[in-house]
C-alpha cells in the first residue's frame, strides 16, 4: 500500500512569497510602462510625435504651424518644378502652378500630427511606437485645381490642332493646279491630363508626351493623277478612222479643247477615295454620236460583169465591209490611250462583212448566162439628160441582187445631188415640168422596169409618169413605138419608188450599159434560167385626149420679142398591159399595168413687151 507525502508547511510559505514578488513586480512595470507612456504623451503634447515625414520632410517633434513652415519652405515644387510637354520635336514647359498644382502645408502638417493620436489607445499607441522605431511618411496633401490645367492644354491645342484637308485637283485654264493633302490633328486632352495628373503626384521634374488623335485625309496624295492631267494637256489629241481614204476625218482639239473636255472626278471606294482623270464621257459621246452617222457605212457586195466567153464573173469593185461607229469602245479607247501618253487615237467600228465578198464565184452565186435585156433610146436629149443617165446607170452596174430579195431602185441608186454629179434636167413635179437636179434618171428606171417586165420577176411597185414622155416609146432610129407607151416608170425616192422581187434561187447580176452617140441605155439581167416565159399584150394609147392649147406666159427675165419653151404637149391616153408569167406550160403569174396619161398642154415664156403672142382660150 502506497502512501502520500505533502509539503512542508516551510515550502509553501517560500512558494507564496514568490508569486507575490512577481506579481508586485508586475504591478511595479506596468506602472512604469503607463507613466512613460504618459510622459511620452506629455512630452509630445501639441507637437507631431518622432518618426514622422512628409514628402520626404522630418517634421517630427515640430508643432503643426512649425511643421507648416517647414513644409512650405522646403516643399517648393510647384513654383520650382519643370513639367515638360512634348509632341514630336515640339516641346513646351511649365511650372505645376501653372498647371493648377500646389502643396497644402497647413493640411500636410495637420495630417502629420495626427499620426498616433487616431483611433483606439492600442492603435495610438502602435501608430507611436511604429513612427519611432520605423518611421511614418506621409505624402504631401495636394490641391490640384484640373479645371486650369485643362484650360492650359486646350490653349496649347490650339497650336497642336489642325483639321484634315483633303488633297484636291483642279484647273486654270491649261495648267493643273494641285492643293496637297495634310492629316487632322487633335489633342486628346483628357488623356493628357490623365497623364499629366500622374506625374505632378510624383512631385518630380518630368516630360508628359501630348496624346494626339491624328485623321488621315482620305486622299493625301495627287501627285500621279496631275501628272495624268499634264500629260492630257501637254499636245493636242487627234482621233482619225481606221481608213482614211475616204476622206473622213481627222479630228484635232488642241490643248484649251482638252481642258474645257477634261473631268476631274472624286471617287469613292468603300472607306478610301481617288481622283479620276479623263475626258469627260458626256462631252465625248455628244461628239461621237453627232459624228457616227457619217462614219457609219453599210456593207456593199462585191461587184462583178459576168464574162460571156468564159461564163466566170469579172471582178469591178472591192466588197466594202459595214462599219458603225462604237462610241462606247471608243471613248475608252480615248481615256486609255491619253492615260498612256498617246494622243493619237484611232477610233473603234463594229464591222459587217457584206453577203458577197471579192472571192465569189459565178458558180456559187449560180450566175451562169443572160435570161433578160433591154434597151430604150433618148434621141434628142440634151447634154444634162445625157448626163444624169450616165451617172444613174453607173450605179448599177454590177450590181447584184440575192434570191428572195425585193430589189429597191430607190434605194439602191441613193441621193440624187449635183454633189453626187448630177447635173439640171427637166422633170416632172405636180403638174409642171420644170429644170431640176437629175433629169432623165427616169430614163434608167423605165429601162430597168422594161427589163424586170420581160425576165418575168414579179412587179413589187411601180409608177407611171403623168404624161406620155416620148423618149420613152422611142425604138432604134429614132423611130416612136406607141406599143411602149404604158412601159414606162418613174421614181421619185422615198415618195415614188421602183421595186421588183428575185423569186429565183440564184443571185441575179445587173449590168448597165449607156452609149451617148446610140442614144442608147441597155439593161442586163445575168443569173441562170428556170425556164420561165412571159406572154404579154398592150391595148396601145386608148381613150386619146388631145393636148390643150399652148400656155403663153410672161417671164420679166427674158428680153422683149424672146420666146421660149418650157413644157411640151402631150395627148392623154389610157393604156392598159397585161403579163403572164409561165414554165413548163404552168402559170407562175398575171399582171395587169393601167395607167392613164393626162393630157398635156405646151408652154411657152415670153419677153415683156414681145408681139404676135397668140390671145390665150377661156380656159386659160
Amino acid at each position: 500500500m502506497s502512501s502520500i507525502s505533502f509539503p512542508s508547511t516551510r515550502t509553501r510559505l517560500r512558494a507564496d512569497q514568490i508569486i507575490r514578488a512577481i506579481l508586485l513586480g508586475g504591478v511595479l512595470f506596468g506602472g512604469a510602462l503607463v507613466f512613460l507612456a504618459l510622459a511620452y504623451q506629455f512630452l509630445f503634447s501639441g507637437r507631431i510625435f518622432p518618426g514622422v515625414w512628409v514628402a520626404g520632410v522630418d517634421v517630427s517633434g515640430k508643432t503643426p504651424a512649425q511643421a507648416a513652415a517647414e513644409l512650405n519652405q522646403r516643399l517648393d515644387y510647384p513654383l520650382h518644378g519643370r513639367i515638360v510637354l512634348r509632341d514630336g520635336r515640339d516641346t513646351w514647359q511649365a511650372t505645376p502652378a501653372e498647371l493648377g498644382f500646389f502643396v497644402d502645408p497647413e493640411g500636410s502638417a495637420l495630417q502629420a500630427y495626427h499620426v498616433g493620436r487616431q483611433g483606439s489607445l492600442v492603435s495610438r499607441l502602435y501608430d507611436q511606437f511604429v513612427a519611432a522605431y520605423q518611421g511614418y511618411s506621409l505624402p504631401a496633401v495636394i490641391v490640384f485645381d484640373q479645371r486650369r490645367a485643362q484650360q492650359y492644354l486646350l490653349d496649347l491645342a490650339k497650336q497642336v490642332d489642325r483639321p484634315v484637308i483633303e488633297a484636291n485637283l483642279g484647273l486654270n485654264g491649261v495648267d493643273v493646279v494641285v492643293r496637297s493633302g495634310q492629316a487632322g490633328r487633335q489633342v486628346d486632352v483628357n488623356a493628357t491630363l490623365q497623364a499629366l495628373t500622374v506625374q505632378l503626384q510624383t512631385l518630380t521634374d518630368g516630360v508628359v508626351p501630348l496624346y494626339v488623335k491624328e485623321t488621315p485625309p482620305v486622299i493625301l496624295n495627287v501627285d500621279q493623277q496631275a501628272a495624268l492631267a499634264r500629260s492630257i494637256l501637254s499636245q493636242p489629241l487627234t482621233l482619225s478612222v481606221p481608213d482614211p481614204a475616204d476622206g473622213q476625218g481627222p479630228w484635232t482639239f488642241d490643248p484649251q479643247a482638252l481642258a474645257n473636255m477634261l473631268a476631274i472626278e472624286r471617287v469613292q471606294n468603300g472607306d478610301s477615295a481617288q481622283f479620276q482623270v479623263a475626258l469627260n464621257t458626256d462631252v465625248l459621246r455628244g461628239f461621237l454620236t453627232n459624228l457616227a452617222p457619217s462614219l457609219g457605212r453599210q456593207p456593199q457586195n462585191a461587184r462583178f460583169t459576168f464574162n460571156d466567153e468564159t461564163h466566170q464573173l469579172d471582178l469591178i469593185q472591192h466588197a466594202v465591209i459595214g462599219r458603225t461607229l462604237n462610241v462606247d469602245a471608243s471613248i475608252q479607247a480615248i481615256n486609255q490611250a491619253l492615260s498612256q501618253g498617246n494622243h493619237t487615237v484611232t477610233l473603234m467600228f463594229d464591222t459587217v462583212n457584206p453577203t458577197v465578198g471579192d472571192d465569189a464565184t459565178a458558180d456559187s452565186l449560180g450566175i451562169h448566162e443572160l435570161i433578160a435585156q433591154q434597151t430604150s433610146y433618148f434621141y434628142g436629149s440634151p447634154a444634162d439628160r445625157v448626163k444624169n443617165i450616165q451617172v444613174a446607170a453607173a450605179r448599177f452596174h454590177g450590181l447584184l441582187v440575192a434570191p428572195g430579195e425585193v430589189f429597191s431602185m430607190g434605194q439602191a441608186i441613193g441621193d440624187i445631188s449635183l454633189d453626187n454629179g448630177y447635173a439640171e434636167a427637166l422633170i416632172i413635179v405636180g403638174n409642171r415640168t420644170i429644170q431640176g437636179v437629175g433629169g432623165g434618171v427616169c430614163q434608167v428606171s423605165t429601162t430597168l422596169f422594161r427589163t424586170a417586165f420581160f425576165a418575168g420577176f414579179p412587179i413589187v411597185e411601180r409608177h407611171a409618169h403623168a404624161y406620155r414622155v416620148y423618149y420613152y416609146e422611142k425604138v432604134a432610129g429614132n423611130r416612136v413605138n406607141p406599143n411602149l407607151a404604158g412601159l414606162d416608170a418613174t421614181v421619185y425616192f422615198p415618195l415614188v419608188d421602183l421595186k421588183f422581187t428575185n423569186d429565183t434561187p440564184y443571185w441575179l447580176l445587173m449590168e448597165t450599159y449607156v452609149n451617148p452617140s446610140a442614144s442608147s441605155i441597155t439593161w442586163k439581167f445575168y443569173s441562170t434560167s428556170d425556164g420561165r416565159k412571159v406572154d404579154w399584150s398592150t391595148t396601145g394609147p386608148t381613150n386619146v385626149v388631145p393636148a390643150p392649147d399652148p400656155l403663153y406666159k410672161e417671164n420679166p427675165d427674158l428680153p422683149k420679142g424672146k420666146i421660149k419653151q418650157v413644157d411640151y404637149a402631150a395627148d392623154g391616153a389610157d393604156v392598159t398591159v397585161t403579163r403572164t408569167v409561165t414554165r413548163d406550160g404552168q402559170t407562175l403569174y398575171s399582171d395587169v399595168f393601167k395607167t392613164h396619161y393626162q393630157a398635156w398642154r405646151a408652154v411657152y415664156e415670153y419677153g415683156p413687151g414681145t408681139e404676135g403672142i397668140p390671145t390665150p382660150s377661156p380656159d386659160q
